[in-house]
């Protein structure tokens, strides 16, 4: 006997209806970060990083009818990697966050991000004067179910990493960053048993 995971765990009631409540998403991503002098920032921090994310989405389908209608989810991401210019860097956090996923009728599901968390990095002046910061991090993306549990997901985001003030410099690091990944969806229910299997 083996366990499988049905659509009606995931999606309710089928594919492009919206989640159901419960269910889980897990995966990764590759980030190409492009820096940008902007709210202070001297200079530009290109990055690339991993990220490693597990969701929960918490709530059934909301404004039902509406073209806004979808799910909300709270996520935990893991994320590492480098600055590479104009010297090597490392950077590695934690981000807790919040998304929206909009339902269309179909195996695309765009969604909105945000999430705040810390951060460690050698990053250094003139933008940065502390091995720990906070980031802040906001943007959309697109989800492509190429299979019932699983999609291509493509996301932009702004990133901030600062301080608050707790010392200095605290100019900040900011950057437009890329998402590529791929995620996999667990069922809000528990899983049945697949009787073809025997």
């Amino acid at each position: 006997m083996t366990l499988a995971v049905h659509s009606e765990d995931i999606h309710r009631p089928a594919l492009g209806q919206g989640f159901t409540s419960g269910a889980k998403e897990a995966g990764f991503a590759v980030v190409g970060g492009f820096g940008l002098r902007a709210f202070g920032g001297r200079h530009p921090h290109d990055l690339t990083l991993g990220s490693l994310h597990y969701g929960w989405v918490f709530s059934d389908v909301v404004a039902k009818g509406h073209w806004y209608q979808g799910n909300w989810e709270l996520l935990g991401e893991l994320f590492g990697g480098a600055q590479y210019n104009s010297r090597v860097a490392y950077l590695a956090g934690i981000t807790p966050g919040l998304r929206y996923n909009f339902i269309t009728g179909t195996r695309l599901v765009p969604f909105v991000h945000a999430g705040v968390g810390a951060t460690l990095t050698d990053i250094r002046a003139p933008d940065l004067g502390s091995t720990f910061e906070f980031n802040l991090q906001a943007g959309t993306g697109l989800q492509c179910f190429f299979r019932e549990n699983a999609a291509f997901t493509v996301q932009y985001r702004f990133i901030h990493i600062s301080n608050a003030g707790i010392r200095q410099p605290n100019q900040g690091l900011n950057a437009h960053a890329v998402f590529v990944g791929v995620s996999w969806f667990f069922g809000g229910a528990s899983p049945r048993p697949d009787t073809h299997g025997q």
